[in-house]
C-alpha cells in the first residue's frame, strides 16, 4: 500500500499534445501555482502517430520522471504500472481526437477511446480495492486516490449562434465518430462512479492550442503553410465557431479538478473566447507577419483557399466553465492574442521539432518498452 505524502501520478496519452504540457505543468509550475506536492509523474503513451518522445525529451534526466511505452487497453501493463508505481491519480488524456481521422477510421477511435478507458476503469477498481477505498481526506494522511477523465466539449453537438454555451447539465448530442466515442467514454466514467463509487471526476474542454500540437490541428498547420508559403484550407466559408482555450489554462484547470474537484462531479472548462475559423486565421496571418518580418506577408485574401467543408461540422462550440471558476476559483490567465502569440513564437523557434515530424523520423519504438 503506497506510503508517501505527495502525488503519484499516471498520466496516460502523456506524449501527446495536451498530455505532454500537462506533464510540464505537472513537473514545473504546479506545485507553486497550487501548492500540491507531487512525488512522481508516470506518462503511459502508445506513441501512435499523435504521441512524440519528443515532446517530453528534456524530462529524460528527471528522476521524478517515467515515460512508459504501452496501451491503454492493455490491462496487465496498466494494472502492473498502477501497483509498481503505486499510483494514486491517474489523468486520463489517451486519445484518437482528430475528427477527419475518426470518419475515415472510426474503429481505431472505438478501441482507444471507449474500450482503453473502459480497461483503465477496471484496472483502476482492482487497485482501489486492494488499498481499501474510500480512503479519508485528511491532510494527515495520504491522499486519496482519484481518476480524473479527460473529455471534449464536442460531445454535447452543435450550437446554433443564439444559443446559451454548453454546461455541466447540456444533454449529449455528438455528430462525428470521434465525438461520439467521446461521448461513449464519458458515459463510463461516470457510472463507473455512481456503480462502483470509484473517486472519478470528468472534464470537458473547448478547442486547445499551444506547443507540442501535433500540425493537423488548425493553427500549426497553417503556421507550417505560412512558412512555406503554401495556401491555407479552410473549411466551407470560415465562418464555424470555436472557444479557443491556450493549453497551460487547461493544464491548471486540470490540475485543480483532479485534487480539489468533487467525485462524480463534471467540470467543464473553456476560454470564454469565441471566435471565427476565419478570424482565427485572419489573426494568425497578422501575428506570424509581426513577430517574423523576414516572412513574407501575404494579404488574408491571397493567402487563403476555401475548400469542400467536411461531412457533420457542427458549427459552433462554446463552454459556460462558471462551475469551475465558482468551485475552484480557476479562469484562463491569456487572451487569445497573448495565447496566439506564444504559440506562433514557439512554433517558429522549433524548427527541427516540426522537420522531425514532416520526415517521420519523431517516430521511435512502439510498444512493450519500459524506460
Amino acid at each position: 500500500m503506497p506510503s508517501q505524502q505527495g502525488h503519484r501520478i499516471l498520466v496516460t496519452g502523456g506524449a501527446g499534445f495536451i498530455g505532454s504540457n500537462l506533464v510540464h505543468y505537472l513537473l514545473g509550475e504546479a506545485a507553486g501555482d497550487l501548492a500540491i506536492p507531487i512525488d512522481r509523474v508516470v506518462t503511459l503513451d502508445k506513441l501512435t502517430y499523435a504521441g512524440n518522445r519528443e515532446n517530453l525529451s528534456d524530462l529524460d534526466m528527471d528522476s521524478r520522471h517515467r515515460l512508459v511505452v504501452g496501451d491503454i487497453c492493455d490491462a496487465n501493463l496498466v494494472g502492473n504500472l498502477l501497483r509498481e508505481e503505486e499510483i494514486n491519480l491517474v489523468m486520463h488524456l489517451a486519445a484518437e481526437s482528430h475528427v477527419d481521422r475518426s470518419i475515415d477510421a472510426s474503429a481505431e477511435f472505438i478501441q482507444t477511446n471507449v474500450i482503453g478507458t473502459h480497461t483503465l476503469l477496471e484496472e483502476f477498481r482492482a487497485w482501489a480495492n486492494e488499498l481499501g477505498f474510500p480512503e479519508t481526506d485528511s491532510p494527515t494522511e495520504r491522499p486519496s486516490i482519484r481518476f480524473l477523465h479527460v473529455s471534449t466539449d464536442e460531445v454535447y453537438g452543435s450550437l446554433s449562434l443564439d444559443d446559451p454555451a454548453f454546461s455541466e447539465t447540456t444533454p449529449y448530442a455528438p455528430n462525428s465518430p470521434y465525438s461520439a466515442s467521446k461521448a461513449g467514454s464519458d458515459h463510463l466514467a461516470r457510472a463507473w462512479h455512481h456503480t462502483y463509487g470509484l473517486p472519478v471526476i470528468i472534464t470537458n474542454c473547448s478547442n486547445n492550442y499551444g506547443p507540442y500540437q501535433f500540425p493537423e490541428k488548425l493553427l500549426p498547420l497553417m503556421i507550417g503553410k505560412l512558412r512555406k508559403g503554401e495556401k491555407l484550407p479552410v473549411y466551407g466559408d470560415g465562418s464555424n465557431i470555436r472557444d479557443w482555450l491556450y493549453v497551460t489554462d487547461h493544464c491548471r484547470a486540470l490540475v485543480l479538478a483532479a485534487v480539489r474537484g468533487t467525485p462524480g462531479e463534471v467540470y467543464n472548462i473553456g476560454g470564454n473566447c469565441e471566435r471565427k475559423n476565419l478570424d482565427v486565421v485572419h489573426a494568425l496571418i497578422e501575428t506570424v507577419s509581426r513577430i517574423d518580418p523576414g516572412m513574407k506577408s501575404v494579404p488574408p485574401e491571397e493567402a487563403i483557399t476555401f475548400v469542400t467543408d467536411r461531412p457533420g461540422h457542427d458549427w459552433r462550440y462554446a463552454i459556460d466553465s462558471s462551475k469551475i471558476q465558482k468551485e475552484l476559483g480557476w479562469s484562463p490567465r491569456e487572451t487569445f492574442a497573448s495565447g496566439l502569440e506564444k504559440t506562433v513564437r514557439w512554433y517558429l523557434e522549433n524548427n527541427s521539432w516540426i522537420e522531425h515530424i514532416e520526415d517521420g523520423s519523431y517516430q521511435g519504438e512502439r510498444l512493450g518498452s519500459l524506460e
